[in-house]
């Protein structure tokens, strides 16, 4: 067989590319980025240091991604400014699903409310899911002194106002949800108390057990040394009691029904991440409900708490507007 000639080659050489070029278009070789995610490993950024409950709670979700996924989850630090720096960079990253951030419900729902100048807003982000949530509790130290024999809100009120401006208690940095709720308890109660700001909530709940305040509205860290004794439980600020404490009252039941704060903690893309990514995203930790493992891990930091996209916006909707008025009305703001 004599070879093609050369015009006959170059009308095969171009059939074989023009076939290769409509395979490569075709829907199964042509994958869109969402459709491939994740082809790569995804940073998950933190706002708060090492070893916070925010922390906590974005590790084990790094854990559950990567096994879900198939790709490495790093979890990232960036703390300072009440999670603002960690919640400006991923506001800025690129809406691939490859940055995300793991923050509390401090900045999303009353940051945007309380500072003045402020490098995101809620717009700037997707909610993904919540993973825990849980009341604050109101705790002194019973070796105090000076606020130690306090067993009651109510008690612990009378003493505030017997002593104008002689209360001290602990925030988790400036505009910090665990200050915040402690200013309108103020305000509400007419009481005159001195803030004393720390790093973090563990540095905080440290500083009440060193006596160097007297006061701290915790996390539910709190349980264990509150269970040992070592600290004293007044309230919590949800509508019920808390599973883990339910010989504590709550604010509402202590005559503060204007105080009801839940602290959440979840995940979010930054705006305009391709929904599908979002899906998969919610899917892969939507499953951490089936690892008892990873549930015990969780269940110390609050109730597991994995609401959809949809329902988690709304969530924050509802709550943003709460602290918006609260702000407004207690004039709260923050540079």
């Amino acid at each position: 067989m004599k070879p093609a000639a050369p015009s006959g080659r170059r009308r095969m050489l171009g059939g074989l590319l023009a076939a290769g070029a409509a395979v490569a278009a075709s829907p199964v070789a042509a994958q869109s980025p969402a459709q491939s995610f994740p082809s790569k490993p995804i940073q998950i950024l933190v706002g708060f240091a090492a070893g916070t409950t925010t922390d906590t709670i974005a590790r084990v979700a790094a854990e559950q991604l990567r096994t879900r996924l198939g790709q490495p989850v790093v979890v990232i630090n960036k703390p300072g400014a009440n999670g603002v720096i960690g919640a400006t960079e991923v506001a800025r990253a690129a809406p691939d699903g490859y940055t995300l951030l793991v923050t509390n419900s401090s900045s999303m729902t009353v940051n945007p409310h309380l500072y003045r100048k402020l490098g995101y807003s809620m717009a700037d982000f997707v909610p993904v899911t919540p993973v825990t949530s849980a009341p604050l509790i109101l705790v002194v130290n019973p070796t105090n002194e000076r606020t130690g024999p306090i067993r009651t809100v109510a008690e612990l009120v009378s003493w505030a106002r017997a002593r104008p401006g002689a209360l001290s208690y602990a925030a988790a940095g400036p505009g910090n949800i665990t200050g915040l709720t402690f200013r309108i308890l103020n305000n509400h109660a007419g009481i005159k108390a001195n803030e004393v700001l720390y790093k973090s909530a563990v540095a905080s709940q440290l500083g009440v057990l060193a006596k160097e305040v007297d006061a701290f509205i915790d996390t539910p860290l709190a349980v264990p040394p509150i269970k040992a004794g070592k600290l004293t439980a007044l309230a919590v600020t949800g509508t019920r009691r808390w599973r883990d404490l339910p010989e504590v009252p709550t604010l509402k039941e202590a005559g503060y029904p204007q105080i009801d704060v839940t602290f959440w903690l979840g995940l979010f893309a930054p705006a305009q991440t391709p929904p599908a990514i979002i899906d998969r995203l919610h899917a892969a930790l939507a499953s951490i409900k089936d690892d008892p493992n990873l549930v015990r891990q969780l269940l110390p930091h609050g109730d597991v708490d994995l609401l959809g996209p949809k329902e988690f916006s709304e969530r924050i909707r509802i709550e943003s507007a709460g602290w918006a008025d609260i702000i407004r009305r207690e004039n709260i703001q923050l540079d």
